[in-house]
């Protein structure tokens, strides 16, 4: 008795655990053009006010897109 009572628990439970449902609405969000993080500094390109990272603002900056070189 206590086996065939086991045997229905188990099969109940692998019946339910197929319809716990995952919830997967969304795609993940993707990275939009012009908000990726070049520098890694944690500021958006569009905002960033020192885009390669190099210790200069863009606007003083010869060359923003070069962080070796200002």
């Amino acid at each position: 008795m206590m086996m065939k009572t086991l045997a229905l628990l188990l099969a109940a439970s692998a019946a339910l655990a197929g319809c716990v449902v995952a919830p997967y609405d969304r795609p993940a969000p993707r990275a939009h053009y012009g908000y990726g993080d070049r520098d890694r500094d944690g500021v958006p390109n569009r905002y960033d006010r020192d885009r390669d990272g190099d210790g200069v603002p863009n606007r003083y900056d010869r060359s923003p897109g070069n962080p070796y070189r200002n």
